[in-house]
């Protein structure tokens, strides 16, 4: 147990100007490369990590903690303004921002956005910082078992959640499955689906996949739509409300229980590794619109849909370094960068850390605590700066972005190979939304899929393919019990809203 001397020293550590100038520095960076689509806080921590090998381990890391949570804010800006998301992450807050910025209200959206972010991200750094131990036993007593049933359950919800068919929700969920299947087997490390280019031997790269997907097939799509005429990238009507261009006490406060809900969402999905923060968004997404008074309104610009996404997709950035900082496993890409820093520095992360490095653990949380507070301050910089940035003529922003993602995803992946794939995706992401399909559930389902195959192999492991041993798994049971109820809820929901009207059937 980490003496209070300890724990007061590190935290001593943290809130020096020099310390400040990095988590400073590190957030703006991160809001930045979030705002812009195509580069994104991975890629930044990715490059940046060994520039701070000449810095003190406190600093360093603390940036580049900085950059991933200036990255979550920044994400939404793109996402909200111009429906093309500057992360993964914030699709989910595209489906309302975005509506509601055509509306005529981008700075209320954005804002919301904002204060949304800050508070998840505060919520799963007090959890991290007082309960981080407890809730990183739970996570490790959740077996591949559970961890099978919890994404069975979270594809159901979703597929019907996302996307005006339950069927499609599926195609799209099983295809994502299935392209992330190239690669090497994960059980006997033998090609499949490569075709003989060995650069699939890994599997198709995340940022090709990502980005080709979520931003390059929107820009596509808008670009397409010019006709000749030069105009704004998202047209910024002017309401003369100016309620339309803040977000009031009353309208954050009526967001609390949303909020508070997509807080503990993130923070659960966090601290279990491998879930990460864009089935988080969708999830807490998910349930505001089933517990809503007015779920149609999702979807058109409800300030709980926006509240809903940032809450949960930010909490996990805190409730991830759980698992890391007490068990040496990391619970996402950023975490996974984060502990390679701590490598660099020759810091081992695992259970005697808090004993070995406890002045320095404290002094991170300490940081963690600044990079909020300058997050929101910085963003509320921001904010009407990138507003005026996309009204600039689309087909400049449109451009710009194009040739963003493709410089973004060639440093990223290594060669124009991962163009190619992002390209190829792009036209995939365009066909699929063309015809209704849901490219965000294809997105989750990418993510999720090699977790999804190590978590089937070892639970037919445990239970040596007899599936009637799930009895000794009550959890599990019951995740799958309730993605039968959610599948069976869903399409009666669905079949009734294809009824004839009751006059029609009298007649």
């Amino acid at each position: 147990m980490v003496d209070l001397a300890t724990i007061l020293a590190g935290f001593a550590d943290a809130f020096t100007l020099w310390n400040l100038a990095f988590v400073l520095f590190g957030v703006v960076l991160g809001q930045f490369v979030g705002a812009v689509p195509g580069i994104g806080p991975v890629m930044a921590m990715a490059i940046a990590i060994p520039f701070t090998f000449g810095l003190d381990p406190l600093p360093a890391i603390a940036f580049l903690v900085g950059v991933n949570k200036g990255g979550l804010v920044g994400g939404a800006v793109p996402a909200v303004l111009m429906n093309t998301p500057g992360t993964p992450d914030a699709a989910a807050t595209a489906m309302d921002g975005y509506p509601l910025a055509r509306a005529g209200k981008p700075l209320k959206a954005t804002k919301m956005a904002l204060f949304s972010s800050v508070t998840g991200d505060t919520f799963s750094d007090i959890v991290l910082i007082t309960v981080s131990a407890p809730l990183a036993i739970l996570a490790l007593r959740m077996g591949p078992v559970e961890i099978f049933a919890l994404m069975i359950f979270a594809f159901s919800v979703l597929s019907g959640l996302i996307g005006n068919s339950l069927i499609k929700g599926i195609i799209a969920a099983a295809l994502g499955l299935l392209c992330a299947s190239i690669g090497s087997d994960p059980e006997n490390y033998t090609p499949r689906l490569i075709f003989g280019y060995f650069e699939l031997f890994d599997g198709l790269p995340l940022p090709s996949v990502a980005i080709g997907m979520l931003a390059i097939s929107e820009i596509l799509r808008r670009l397409s739509q010019i006709r000749g005429d030069m105009r704004g990238a998202i047209e910024l009507h002017d309401t003369g409300n100016p309620d339309d261009r803040r977000v009031t006490w009353a309208e954050y406060w009526g967001c609390r229980f949303t909020m508070l809900r997509g807080a503990v969402i993130g923070t659960i999905l966090g601290a279990l590794p491998g879930i990460g923060s864009t089935a988080a968004a969708f999830m807490s997404y998910a349930s505001a619109k089933t517990t809503s008074k007015e779920p149609e309104t999702f979807g058109k610009g409800n300030l709980h849909g926006i509240a809903a996404a940032e809450t949960a997709n930010s909490a996990v950035v805190g409730s991830n370094l759980i698992p890391l900082l007490t068990l040496g496993i990391p619970g996402s890409v950023g975490a996974a960068l984060i502990i390679s820093a701590f490598m660099i520095h020759g810091i081992q992360p695992g259970p005697l850390l808090f004993q070995d490095q406890g002045r320095l653990i404290y002094g991170l949380f300490g940081a963690m605590i600044m990079a909020n507070l300058l997050n929101l301050w910085v963003g509320q910089l921001g904010l009407r700066f990138w507003v005026k940035v996309v009204s600039a003529p689309e087909s400049i922003i449109f451009a710009s972005a194009l040739l963003l993602c493709i410089v973004g995803v060639s440093m990223a992946t290594g060669g124009i190979f991962g163009v190619a794939i992002m390209l190829i995706f792009a036209g995939l992401g365009y066909l699929m939304t063309s015809f209704g399909f849901s490219v965000v559930i294809f997105i989750i389902a990418f993510f999720l899929g090699p977790r999804f195959e190590i978590s089937l192999s070892q639970s037919l492991a445990l239970m040596n393919g007899d599936w009637s041993k799930l009895v000794n798994y009550p959890i599990a049971l019951a995740l799958l019990a309730l993605s039968i109820v959610s599948l069976i809820w869903f399409l009666s929901r669905t079949q009734s809203d294809d009824l004839p009207p009751e006059t029609s059937i009298e007649e």
